[in-house]
């Protein structure tokens, strides 16, 4: 049996530890879905569309470090385009490996002008436009350079921990080529000594002489394996830390020195309180986005700040410093340095006030909030469980959430594509074992619903709560706050169709309930403990004027 371009891609990714891998068929495909279909060690997983495919992709690749899929050329690759991009801004490795015409259809569309199917003509527009969401873009149109045009693809994947793109022409996916030497590891990134000696010096200096210096920790933390590091820099210092929404839970949030998570005017009292009065935030591998330009604004000059791709002091930026070499240094000082660790005090602060309610009580997000909030961590559903969230309300909400163990929590919150959260669930669950427990918007919700069908077919045990209000509640709040008042309304664009959420899940395969009170959702609760392969479906219905505490906060905010 011939060894071919197909069987050294599955051998590649297979080797970096890849065992599911999402798709939707396509003619051009359909020589490699073959191959992969008698492949032993990874597993099809049929998806119901390309969007769904990419949100499972990057589900499965946040959790495994490497995650892969298949559509149709042009249609479908343009189709999932959106979920390598988010792929891309949060530093997401999965592979694109796409389908194209053949050598001889190219041919005809040189030569005499014929428009295959799926195709815009020009059959270098798929990979122009993925040139800009990915490390790596290749072409692969000779069988002999397939090995090393697979092997870069993928050695920038594993790298930079963001997307790459691999397209294939129709007849190669079938043709003979070498068999894979050795394993593929990530290049080695290494420091300018002197520049990573001089961004130390300045940044010890500062923590030395600050009064309150809090770790502020980025989703780079937990792509690029540094948790570990992270925790013992927690250790060694005695400092509080806070994350951004993106990298909630880097590190186990039921530790002292946690102080919350920070997303600006929504973060909870404690890390507001904490983060006014920092006088040297620590900013290690963060992604510094629009929830944060309060501190940026107050603080920019006091900010240390060292990601994968930039690492400044206050306002002295140094060049070639690798963000595991920095957190290497500063762990190192903080354990040779006989000040450290310190206790530091957390500041004054009046706790956020906690709604009085009874079990009749109409579900509202702050009440939904304190209920899930119990049944997921008083109750320790979470430690079997993955807490994904939209961008929503919801993020905001759930966000302020204490006692989080390690790598329990999922959001797009830099990219926020609506409906990312239920799509990526199947990939979280394929990747972790783990249980996805979703909160959706129902606008996001409405986009991506058919996934619920892929979550059956894959016998799921997610459980998907839509927070139904009828309209887009985060949109309307930055669009006009006013809507919320008695006199308010909501812009006509804002507005939602009302659904059927019950009979949608019968559609699906699903179960379907309703939930419109405290004591429903408690009783609900229970009967989801129960686990049996058949995915969840809850509405949430709760007022379309209701305003959560934080979004109001971030809302109203200047």
């Amino acid at each position: 049996m011939s060894y071919t371009v197909s069987n050294y891609i599955l051998d590649r990714l297979k080797q970096l530890g890849l065992e599911y891998f999402f798709e939707v068929p396509g003619d051009y495909a359909s020589i490699f879905l073959t191959t992969l279909d008698s492949y032993a060690g990874i597993t099809r997983i049929p998806n119901i569309n390309e969007l769904g495919v990419g949100y499972a992709t990057d589900g499965y690749g946040r959790f495994k470090g490497v995650a892969a899929c298949s559509v149709q050329y042009g249609v479908g690759t343009f189709s999932v385009l959106n979920g390598f991009a988010g792929g891309y801004v949060e530093r997401v490795p999965m592979a694109l490996i796409a389908p194209s015409p053949s050598t001889n259809d190219r041919v005809l569309t040189r030569t005499e002008g014929i428009l295959f199917h799926h195709s815009t003509g020009n059959l270098t527009a798929d990979k122009t436009v993925f040139e800009n969401v990915t490390v790596a873009a290749e072409t692969i149109s000779d069988p002999a350079t397939a090995p090393a045009q697979i092997d870069r693809a993928l050695t920038a994947m594993i790298t930079h921990r963001r997307p790459v793109y691999i397209e294939v022409l129709q007849n190669i996916f079938g043709a003979e080529c070498a068999q894979p030497a050795g394993e593929l590891k990530p290049a080695p990134v290494a420091s300018e000594k002197p520049s990573l000696e001089a961004a130390l010096e300045s940044a010890w200096n500062r923590i030395r002489k600050a009064r309150l210096p809090v770790l502020w920790g980025g989703v780079e933390i937990q792509r690029f394996g540094l948790q570990s590091l992270f925790q013992e820099i927690v250790d060694a210092s005695g400092m509080l830390f806070t994350t951004t929404s993106l990298g909630k839970t880097v590190l186990d949030e039921s530790q002292r020195q946690f102080a919350g998570t920070y997303a600006g005017p929504a973060s909870p009292a404690l890390t507001r309180a904490v983060m006014a009065k920092t006088d040297c935030p620590i900013a290690l591998g963060a992604l510094i986005t629009d929830d944060y330009l309060d501190i940026m604004a107050a603080d920019y000059g006091d900010l240390i700040n060292v990601n994968d791709e930039c690492c400044h002091v206050g306002y002295e930026n140094y060049q070639g410093v690798a963000l595991k070499d920095f957190l290497t240094g500063l762990l190192d000082k903080f354990q040779t340095d006989p000040a450290f660790p310190r206790k530091y005090r957390r500041p004054g602060f009046k706790p956020d006030p906690r709604p009085r309610y009874r079990s009749g009580a109409r579900l509202t997000y702050e009440l939904f909030y304190y209920e899930m909030g119990n049944w997921l961590i008083g109750k320790k559903q979470i430690e079997s469980s993955k807490l994904i969230l939209g961008e929503s309300t919801s993020l905001y909400v759930f966000g302020n959430l204490f006692g989080m163990p390690k790598d329990s929590f999922v959001a797009q919150a830099a990219w926020g594509s609506l409906g990312h959260e239920t799509g990526c669930a199947l990939g979280v669950e394929l990747a972790t074992g783990h249980r996805p427990i979703v909160v959706a918007g129902d606008g996001g919700f409405m986009m991506i619903c058919q996934e619920i069908s892929s979550l059956v077919r894959q016998k799921s045990n997610a459980a998907i709560f839509v927070m139904s209000n009828g309209g887009y509640a985060i949109e309307q709040a930055f669009v006009d706050i006013k809507a919320f008042t008695p006199q308010g309304s909501y812009a006509p664009f804002d507005l939602l169709p009302d659904w059927d959420y019950p009979a949608l899940a019968k559609a699906f395969g699903a179960r379907g309930h309703v939930v419109e009170t405290v004591g429903q959702l408690r009783s609900l609760l229970r009967k989801l403990e129960h686990q049996d392969g058949v995915p969840n479906l809850v509405q949430v219905k709760i007022p379309l004027k209701d305003l959560a505490p934080q979004l109001k906060r971030l809302a109203t905010t200047p």
